[in-house]
């Protein structure tokens, strides 16, 4: 992260501020990721913003349109839906971190419960009636508020930086993230961070089979694996590395990717995979057989387990569009048999391993 002040956004035209000082993190893997009809949670943490450096929103045009020269221009390198020609830039916010902003009546559509942002910027400044951001607060998307980067500036507020937490530090900082939600579903979080990852340890795999470390690990590693690599014996190795755990050296490295700074955890021997910090730190470090003090026994030294963890009511099933999304945006795509999984994943959506 940068030093100096912690910023807040100012409108770009009259100078109104619009935000709560707010310091930069790392943008989410679950950005732009849908899930269910459910109503999520912000995306951000309050107090937090975080930059897509890609283009985003509105114009979007069809990738046929676009065409694979392009398209590899603008840094993807596989069909997808649609490509952006919106503003690279965009600052994500909780939508509590926001400030001096009125809603654009005309542009305050959605789906179901809120907005969805179709129809580009919906908020404008309160004083001078500019547009400055797009609220997204509808079922299936993370509350989010998008500020345009055309339309806003940075003003610094009073206040000292917020520490950049040393990867040391994040073990005892850091919240884990449970693999389930209370209603039994796996989380939202997991499956796009696992999707994410997934991509790139295909990618570095180089089409070879790869073993998995049992445990958590294989729960939700083994199984995509398992589909998408052609059978065989293992290949390649992978393990889990990282701040706390014992010396690694695989041939792939499961590692976390800073909260804050965005940057993998450093592994010197071979090549590494980042996943989400509080997905890999549960992966790590969880131990789902925990002990209780009871009264009575030796010295009252007796324990019990602990009630059964909440887990998931279905086998684990990656985000199929965070996957193709990050898939597409790798060069290793470009090789035959990578485009091949590619191509037999886009084709089908409610096939295994993302049925």
């Amino acid at each position: 992260m940068a030093g100096g002040h912690v910023p807040v956004f100012a409108c770009a035209g009259c100078g109104a501020v619009l935000t709560a000082p707010v310091a930069e993190v790392a943008l989410p893997v679950h950005a732009h990721q849908q899930y269910g009809h459910y109503l999520l949670p912000a995306l951000m943490e309050p107090g937090t913003y975080a930059v897509d450096p890609e283009p985003s929103g509105h114009p979007w045009r069809p990738y046929d349109e676009v065409g694979p020269r392009e398209a590899e221009a603008r840094g993807v390198y596989a069909p997808v839906h649609a490509l952006s020609y919106g503003p690279p830039g965009a600052i994500a916010l909780s939508p509590g971190d926001v400030r001096g902003t009125v809603p654009i009546p005309e542009r305050c559509d959605g789906l179901c419960c809120g907005l969805d942002g179709r129809n580009g910027p919906n908020l404008a400044c309160e004083r001078c009636g500019r547009e400055v951001a797009t609220r997204k607060d509808d079922c299936s998307y993370w509350h989010v508020v998008w500020l345009d980067p055309r339309a806003v500036r940075v003003v610094d507020a009073d206040g000292p930086p917020r520490h950049a937490l040393e990867w040391e530090e994040l073990r005892d900082e850091l919240a884990e993230i449970p693999p389930a939600e209370p209603i039994g579903a796996w989380s939202p979080v997991w499956e796009a961070a696992v999707a994410a990852a997934l991509a790139r340890l295909l990618a570095v795999s180089g089409g070879a089979r790869v073993a998995v470390p049992a445990g958590p690990v294989a729960g939700v590693f083994r199984p995509a694996l398992d589909v998408l690599l052609p059978p065989g014996p293992p290949v390649k190795s992978l393990s889990l590395a990282g701040p706390g755990l014992p010396a690694a050296t695989s041939d792939i490295a499961l590692v976390p990717r800073h909260p804050q700074t965005g940057e993998a955890w450093p592994y010197g021997v071979g090549v590494v995979v980042p996943l989400t910090a509080e997905v890999w730190t549960y992966l790590a470090f969880h131990d789902d057989r925990r002990l209780i003090g009871v009264a009575g026994g030796r010295a009252g030294g007796a324990c019990r387990e602990a009630p059964t963890p909440l887990v998931p009511n279905r086998p684990f099933r990656p985000d199929w569009d965070v996957f193709l999304g990050a898939l597409a945006r790798l060069p290793e795509v470009r090789e035959p048999w990578l485009r091949a999984i590619h191509d037999r994943v886009r084709k089908g959506r409610y096939t295994d391993p993302f049925l």
